[in-house]
């Protein structure tokens, strides 16, 4: 990448996380119902037999207490998994909430070892984090790769789950970057025209 690329990632990088630890836990806990409802509005989700979910750090959107709803509903769901091997995640179905949910790689919530990898052409619909989202569908990660070279193999709808703050006008692209279907906001989803 060259680093004139680099230097504007890093730059966005730096002014989001800043938006986002302004927050108040008030914003992010009102945000974050608002967005839950929006996204069980939504056909895609609603016709998705399998969801893969993300655990919430504590700046992003959190999708949790749906998680038992789509257990209820019949849903199969999955939960990243840092595969240190690879160094990517896997996506792995999760059962129970309770007995599955260990404290990963960074110190980040996911399936224990012992839940299934789920193909990745099975998976209907997957939720993703980011430090910030444009409207033409692409998405500036933590910097790592690691998210990438999972929405590379994945089929099903891509949808960005963000903060309104995350949504930037422009961000620098490269060749391996995978762009997004949806960006889900507390105020709005909307559909990425390719």
């Amino acid at each position: 990448m060259d680093t004139d690329k680099q230097e504007l990632k890093n730059k966005l990088r730096a002014e989001i996380r800043a938006k986002l630890e302004n927050l108040s836990l008030q914003k992010r806990k009102s945000d974050s119902e608002k967005l839950r409802a929006k996204l069980k509005e939504q056909s895609f989700f609603q016709s998705a037999a399998s969801v893969l979910f993300f655990a919430p750090l504590p700046t992003e959107l959190d999708l949790w207490p749906l998680l038992e709803e789509s257990f209820a509903a019949g849903k199969i769901i999955a939960l990243p998994r840092f595969d240190p091997a690879s160094q990517s995640y896997l996506a792995c179905r999760v059962g129970s909430l309770q007995d599955q949910i260990i404290s990963g790689q960074f110190s980040i919530r996911e399936p224990h070892k012992n839940c299934v990898e789920i193909p990745s052409r099975e998976i209907d619909l997957i939720l993703i984090p980011g430090i910030a989202f444009d409207l033409q569908g692409r998405r500036l990660g933590r910097g790592k790769g690691f998210y990438d070279r999972l929405l590379a193999e994945i089929r099903g709808v891509k949808c960005a789950i963000a903060f309104d703050e995350q949504v930037a006008e422009k961000i620098p692209v490269e060749p391996h970057d995978v762009r997004m279907d949806f960006i889900l906001t507390p105020t709005r989803c909307a559909e990425i025209e390719k």
